[in-house]
Order: structure tokens, then C-alpha cells, then sequence
């Protein structure tokens, strides 16, 4: 990588770390970076998941006022969690790669339509039964081990859906369960997976401070712009990988 290509992997790296943890969706930012260098979709794909796994964590550090009382729940959901990244981890590295090219494009529309969605989907509110829960947990989970783009914007609307909790207590299970996949894909992509270690060097730390901070100012940055900023990059994106 030239200089100028680790600044612009640092500098992306530093926003989708804070847009993880503040929307979630930072991976529309670090993915389309990692292919428009020239990565092929599933090499980009696998080395973005290592990278962002670090921010993550420190989004569930920064979060830890809001997991008040969330003991429970959250070890409730871990092991569901655990088990759909596994599976849908194993999609990823056991299909051919042409199925990857072939989805993602569909993928980053439907993310960025979720997105566009999010807050019409997550004041939705109202509670309902556990298998609900652990149903969308899983679901989301077999999402983010297959493709990591937009996964917290899934889980946000889908635990609004399923959970009568605040939107900051929401953010906060989000980045535990973020933290968890990431946690579980660095586990097996670092084995299996094509991983451009070089890239995932540079984005990594880049997006644990991105992370950290993004979580410290969740209760008070307006993030409208920033969010639909990045449905347009990611639908445009889209629509050029499908072209291609």
C-alpha cells in the first residue's frame, strides 16, 4: 500500500469505528474502500471483519453504563450469537467465492435500505416472548458471519422490535453482540480465511479509538447526515458492483 492509501484506510477506519458503535453500518465504509483498492469481495470482505472485531469491543467498553442491569440478557444472547456467526461463517468459506460476488452488491442494498429504515424500525418498540429474541440474535449473527457490513443497523431494528428498552440500552446489547461475532470471526477467518493482514495493520487500531469515542458520544452526536451519507455511498457502491 502506498501512503496515501494507509491514510485513507486509517481515516475510514476511524469513522466506521465511530459509526459502529454510534448507528452501526461503519463496515459501508471500510468494505467499498478495501474492494476500490483492489481486494477481491471475499479477501475484503473476511480482512474487514478482523478489522473492525477490535472497535467493536471497545464500543461494548464505552457502553458499559448502558449494560446496567443487562447481565442477564446478555448471557443469554452470547452463545446464540456465537452459534449463527458460526453458521453463517461457514457459508462464507464453504461457497464458492463467485456466490459472494454475486450476493454482496443485493447485500449492500438491503443494508443500505435497513439504514435508510432505522429509525422507523427501531421506535417500533413493544416486547415480546424470548424466542423472538433469540431468534433475531441468531438471525443477525448468521448475517454478520457471512457478510459484516450494516449487521448493527440489523440488530438495532431488530431488538426494537422485540425489546420495550431505551434506544441507548438497545446501542449498548448491540455492541456486546458486535463484540461477540467479531470475536468469533477473527477466530476463524485468522485460520481459514483470506485475510490481508497489511489492511487489517492499519484499520484495526484505527477503528478501536474510532470505537471507543463513537460509544462515549452516542447519547449526544446527531448522526442523520452521517447516516444518510453512508446509504448513498453504499448504494451507489452497490449499484457499481452490480454493473461490474
Amino acid at each position: 500500500m502506498t501512503p496515501g492509501e494507509v491514510l485513507v484506510l486509517f481515516g475510514g477506519g476511524l469513522v466506521a469505528g465511530a459509526v459502529n458503535a454510534i448507528a452501526g453500518g461503519g463496515s459501508l465504509i471500510t468494505f467499498p474502500l478495501l474492494v476500490g483498492l483492489g481486494l477481491p469481495g471475499v479477501a475484503a470482505n473476511v480482512s474487514n471483519a478482523l478489522s473492525v472485531a477490535p472497535g467493536y469491543a471497545a464500543s461494548a467498553v464505552g457502553s458499559r453504563p448502558d449494560l446496567v442491569g443487562q447481565g442477564p440478557r446478555v448471557r443469554m444472547i452470547v452463545p446464540v450469537a456465537v452459534l449463527g456467526t458460526l453458521c453463517g461463517s461457514a457459508v462464507l468459506l464453504f461457497t464458492p467465492r463467485s456466490v459472494f460476488d454475486f450476493v454482496v452488491p443485493f447485500l449492500l442494498l438491503g443494508a443500505a435500505a435497513l439504514m435508510a429504515l432505522q429509525n422507523r424500525l427501531r421506535f417500533s418498540g413493544g416486547s415480546s416472548p424470548r424466542r423472538a429474541t433469540l431468534l433475531t440474535v441468531f438471525l443477525c449473527g448468521c448475517y454478520g458471519g457471512y457478510f459484516n457490513a450494516a449487521m448493527g443497523v440489523l440488530l438495532i431494528a431488530g431488538l426494537g422490535l422485540v425489546l420495550d428498552e431505551s434506544l441507548q440500552r438497545i446501542s449498548a446489547l448491540k455492541n456486546v453482540f458486535s463484540a461477540v461475532v467479531g470475536v468469533t470471526t477473527v477466530l476463524l477467518y485468522s485460520v481459514f480465511g483470506p485475510v490481508d493482514w497489511a489492511v487489517v495493520a492499519v484499520l484495526g487500531p484505527a477503528t478501536i479509538v474510532g470505537g471507543f469515542f463513537g460509544a462515549r458520544l452516542t447519547r449526544r452526536l446527531p448522526a442523520e447526515g452521517l447516516r444518510w451519507t453512508i446509504v448513498g455511498f453504499a448504494t451507489v457502491v452497490a449499484v457499481v458492483l452490480l454493473l461490474s
